[in-house]
C-alpha cells in the first residue's frame, strides 16, 4: 500500500519507518529541506533507539523516502496521514500545525476527483476530526465530506522505545468517518494481528486522552502517597507499594502461583513526576476542553497540581537536613524526562535545577545523550550550570549526587566509594545496601 506521512517527528517519522519495514511504500513530508535530505542519506534528526538502522533498512528497500514537495507525494497515495505537532498554548492544544496540514490537503483536492482518505495520527482533542479538520477540507477543497475520506489513528508510542512499541502494539485503534476510509485503515495494519478498536474519529480521540489521563493519575496518587509517608515517617514507601502491588487486581496469579508482574505497577513507583511530550501536554488539554464543556475536572486539576510540584521534593527534602546549599556541590544525573529520549520538554531535571540554582548551588549535569537538547531549552540560564560528559569524574568533586534519569549507566554508582556523599534516588534506581558511605535520600523515605 502507499502512503503519504505529513510530518517527520517523533510519530511522523516512526511511524513511516516502521510501515515502511511492514512492506508499505512511505513517502514522508517536511517543509525543511534540511530534514528532509538527512532522512534520505539514512541519518535520523531525532534519536530513538534502532530508528537509524530501521531508516536505513527501508531506504535500501526502496519503501521509504521524504520529500518537501507535498503536491507530487500526494499524486502517488490515496491514503494520508497527518502526525504533525500539537504543542500545548497555555494548556489549550494549539491546532495550527493540524489546520494548514489539511488546508493543503484541501487545495489540493479542489482540482483532483481522486477518493483520498485524509487520517490524524496526532494527538487532538475529541471532536476534533469531524469537525475542525473536515471543515478546513471542505472550505479549501469546496468539496463536502464524504467526497473525502476522514480517519483518526491515535498513537500509543512510549518515547525510548517507540519502534518497538509501534511494530508490537497491545492494540491499533482504527476511527473512521466514511467505510472506505475503514478499509484502507484495515489495509494498513493487515500485518498486525492483534485487538483493533474500530469507532467514530471522536471516540478514537478521546481514547488516547483516557489513556494517557488515567496513566498520569495512577503517577500522581503515587507520589501524593510517597509524599505523606515521608511526612510522617519510619516508612519506606516502596514497601507500601510492593504491599499494595500483591493486591490480585493489580498482579494477577497464574495458575502455577507465579504472578505476573503486568506492566502498570511501573506506574505505582514514586518518583519527581512525569514529563515529556504527551503526559502533560495530554492532560491539560483534556482539563480545558472538559471547563470549556462546563465541568469542573477536579481529578485532571489534582493530577497536573501534584505533578507540578513533585520535582520540588527533592529540593524540599536536601533542605530539611542542609538549610544552606550555596557551599555545596551538586551532580545531576539525567536530563531528558526519561531514558531512551533526547526529550527534555517538561523534564523534572529543568525544575530541579532551578530551584537549586536559586539557593546558589552549584550544578554539574550529565545526561548520555540529551544535553544539548536541554542547554537550548534553559537558554541563558544554561550558563550557570557545567555540562559534563564524564560524570564519574566530578564524584569526588560534589557533595550531592541527585539520580533524575534512570539511564542504566548510573547503577555504576553502587560499585563506586560515595563515603560523606548524599545521594538523591529520585528514581528509586540504587539498591540502600550497596551505596555504602553515603546518607541516601528518595521520594517517600524520610531520613531520620
Amino acid at each position: 500500500m502507499k502512503v503519504t506521512i505529513i510530518g517527520t517527528g517523533y510519530v511522523g517519522l516512526v511511524s513511516g519507518v516502521c510501515l515502511a519495514a511492514k512492506g508499505h511504500q512511505v513517502t514522508c513530508v517536511d517543509i525543511r529541506q534540511d530534514i528532509v535530505s538527512c532522512l534520505n542519506a539514512g541519518n535520523p534528526h531525532i534519536y530513538e533507539a534502532g530508528l537509524s538502522e530501521l531508516l536505513t533498512q527501508v531506504i535500501e528497500s526502496g519503501d521509504f523516502e521524504a520529500t518537501t514537495d507535498l503536491t507530487t507525494a500526494l499524486d502517488r497515495v490515496d491514503t494520508i496521514i497527518v502526525a504533525v505537532g500539537t504543542p500545548s498554548d497555555g494548556g489549550v492544544i494549539d491546532l495550527s500545525y493540524v489546520r494548514t496540514a489539511v488546508r493543503k490537503i484541501g487545495e489540493y483536492l479542489k482540482n483532483n476527483d481522486r477518493y483520498i482518505s485524509i487520517i490524524i495520527k496526532s494527538t487532538v482533542i475529541a471532536g476534533t476530526t469531524d469537525t475542525v479538520v473536515r471543515e478546513e477540507i471542505e472550505t479549501a477543497s469546496g468539496k463536502y465530506h464524504p467526497a473525502f475520506g476522514l480517519g483518526m489513528n491515535p498513537e500509543f508510542l512510549r518515547e525510548g522505545e517507540a519502534i518497538d512499541d509501534f511494530m508490537n502494539p497491545d492494540r491499533i485503534v482504527l476511527g473512521y468517518e466514511d467505510p472506505e476510509t475503514l478499509e484502507r485503515l484495515e489495509a494498513l495494519y493487515a500485518p498486525w494481528h492483534v485487538d483493533k478498536v474500530r469507532v467514530n474519529t471522536r471516540t478514537a480521540e478521546l481514547i488516547k486522552y483516557a489513556n494517557n489521563s488515567l496513566l498520569a493519575t495512577q503517577i500522581s496518587a503515587a507520589n501524593e502517597i510517597a509524599n505523606f509517608a515521608a511526612a510522617l515517617g519510619n516508612i519506606d514507601i516502596m514497601d507500601v507499594i510492593n504491599g499494595v502491588s500483591l493486591d490480585r487486581r493489580w498482579n494477577p496469579i497464574l495458575r502455577d502461583g507465579t504472578r505476573l508482574n503486568p506492566a502498570i505497577l511501573n506506574y505505582l513507583i514514586p518518583g519527581c513526576g512525569f514529563g515529556g511530550s504527551c503526559f502533560p501536554k495530554d492532560i491539560q488539554a483534556l482539563h480545558s476542553q472538559g471547563q470549556e464543556l462546563g465541568l469542573t475536572m477536579d481529578i485532571t486539576k489534582a493530577v497536573l497540581n501534584v505533578n507540578d510540584v513533585q520535582p520540588l521534593q527533592v529540593a524540599n527534602i536536601i533542605n530539611s537536613h542542609i538549610k544552606e546549599l550555596s557551599n555545596y556541590k551538586i551532580l545531576i544525573l539525567g536530563l531528558a524526562f526519561k531514558p531512551g529520549t533526547d526529550d527534555v520538554r517538561e523534564s523534572a531535571s529543568l525544575k530541579i535545577i532551578d530551584s537549586l540554582l536559586k539557593q546558589g548551588a552549584t550544578i554539574f549535569a550529565h545526561d548520555p545523550i540529551a544535553a544539548t537538547n536541554f542547554s537550548n531549552a534553559m537558554g541563558t540560564e544554561a550558563r550557570k550550570i557545567t555540562i559534563t560528559s564524564e560524570w564519574r569524574h566530578h564524584i569526588n568533586d560534589t557533595d550531592i549526587i541527585v539520580i533524575v534519569t534512570k539511564w542504566p549507566e548510573y547503577i555504576d554508582l553502587e560499585n563506586i566509594n560515595l563515603s560523606g556523599k548524599i545521594i538523591f534516588d529520585t528514581r528509586r534506581m540504587l539498591s540502600i545496601e550497596k551505596v555504602t558511605g553515603a546518607q541516601y535520600f528518595a521520594i517517600g523515605l524520610r531520613q531520620s
